[in-house]
């Protein structure tokens, strides 16, 4: 038999199946001739795909699905393997919203990660929304710092959500941001280790529980497997994708004169520059130049373009 679902938990060599919007997740394996076929991601199935299955009998832990086909992606998230430097990593697949988690200290933050996240989310066409965490701590301790940050993102035309998942802060803000019932699509959640995205998740939904159903991860995890991603239902609506804490993001498949049309503020400006191609680095009568000069696009954002265009190496921080 023949059926198609979406992948909900990805566990190295073995994956979660769910015919969303229901949710009953099954076990699943990669059909081997489609393993790595046609692909230079060291994942070939990411959490978010829609696939075609082949399961003699319904799926269990004993008798699971075979995985045969992935489906057109309409967008996803992908960035350079921190190991590999030829191969990439989808994170996520065929996002309605995406939620970068971050803080501004413990740990400190470092936008040059968060641009290239966001970057990543304007070439694949996602909305993308910044949730600064710990803000029971900033706005007392660090104010200005606070001010800054808003200034510098908020500029540049990207939604920030400050919650304290300690205190539960902005969590309402940031549920009716996800969406709620038929509102509600499938969103990542990511950001670098500590910044408590996990903590956020479970203040969205006090009822989540880390096991999907009552399949083990000892049973999920594949031989080399160190990190998972899976999806959770929302109670009051919508899918969230948690993702591992990254470490690193390296740009792919973009080319170093494209890199600008991806910074919403360099966008609007570059039309008036002298020069078409312009790099808006040693280009006379530049409008992007000046724009950073009289404060409509921030150093620190153009600082992050700079660096960017010097990448010829993964990122990593």
């Amino acid at each position: 038999m023949i059926g198609q679902a979406t992948v909900v938990k990805n566990a190295g060599s073995h994956f979660l199946l769910s015919r969303l919007p229901e949710w009953a997740p099954f076990p699943a394996v990669l059909k081997g001739k489609i393993r790595l076929s046609g692909s230079e991601a060291t994942n070939p199935v990411a959490v978010g795909d829609v696939v075609t299955y082949e399961y003699p009998e319904e799926p269990s832990l004993t008798h699971p699905a075979s995985i045969v086909e992935v489906a057109e992606r309409k967008n996803y998230v992908i960035r350079k393997s921190t190991n590999l430097s030829r191969q990439s990593h989808v994170i996520a697949a065929n996002l309605d919203r995406a939620f970068i988690v971050v803080t501004l200290y413990f740990p400190e933050i470092k936008l040059q990660f968060l641009d290239r996240i966001l970057l990543t989310c304007e070439v694949y066409g996602i909305s993308a929304t910044i949730v600064l965490n710990k803000v029971d701590i900033f706005r007392k301790e660090f104010p200005e710092e606070l001010a800054d940050f808003h200034r510098i993102y908020e500029s540049a035309g990207y939604p920030i959500v400050e919650t304290s998942a300690l205190t539960g802060e902005g969590i309402e803000s940031l549920r009716e941001a996800i969406g709620t019932g038929d509102n509600g699509g499938i969103c990542l959640f990511t950001g670098e280790s500590g910044v408590g995205k996990s903590s956020i998740i479970k203040a969205l939904d006090p009822n989540l529980d880390p096991k999907i159903g009552d399949i083990s991860i000892a049973h999920l995890q594949g031989k080399h497997t160190t990190s998972l991603y899976e999806m959770y239902p929302l109670s009051t609506g919508g899918f969230i994708i948690d993702s591992p804490g990254l470490r690193g993001f390296g740009l792919v498949d973009l080319k170093k004169d494209e890199i600008g049309l991806y910074f919403p503020e360099m966008l609007r400006e570059m039309k008036g520059c002298r020069f078409t191609p312009c790099t808006h680095t040693h280009e006379p009568d530049c409008a992007v130049k000046q724009a950073v000069e009289e404060g409509r696009i921030s150093p620190e954002r153009y600082n992050s373009y700079l660096g960017m265009l010097e990448e010829d190496k993964k990122f990593r921080v």
